[in-house]
């Protein structure tokens, strides 16, 4: 029914950027809060950015001032331009959304994750 295809990662050298893309599509009637997640081998899931409908955002300690999160919400999309990349950044980044759909006659919120993209930190 809802559906995050993210897009952007890739292999890229310490002190490089990249630009992370997810689009929402589907039965959405309203997306409040989008951020995006990151996951290193072995570790936990952890946040690295959130903005909400308002644009209001957070961003993880490990991030800031390098990571920037925007959103279009026109077209249901969130973004996550990394700069200044560290090999510590290497994981799989997912994006995340809180979304609410009409189910009947009834209005349903929940989370929803797109399928992940990898982000390799490397010379």
């Amino acid at each position: 029914q809802v559906q995050l295809v993210e897009s952007g990662g890739g292999l890229v050298q310490p002190g490089g950027s990249l630009r992370l893309s997810c689009a929402a599509s589907g039965s959405i009637f309203s997306i409040n809060a989008m951020g995006w997640y990151r996951q290193a081998p072995g570790k936990q899931r952890d946040l690295v950015a959130l903005i909400t409908s308002g644009g209001s955002t957070n961003y993880a300690d490990a991030v800031k001032g390098r990571f920037t999160i925007s959103r279009d919400s026109a077209n249901n999309t969130v973004y996550l331009r990394m700069n200044s990349l560290k090999p510590e950044d290497t994981a799989v980044y997912y994006c995340n959304a809180d979304i609410t759909s009409l189910v009947v006659t009834r209005l349903v919120s929940r989370d929803y994750w797109g399928q992940g993209t990898q982000v390799t930190v490397s010379s």
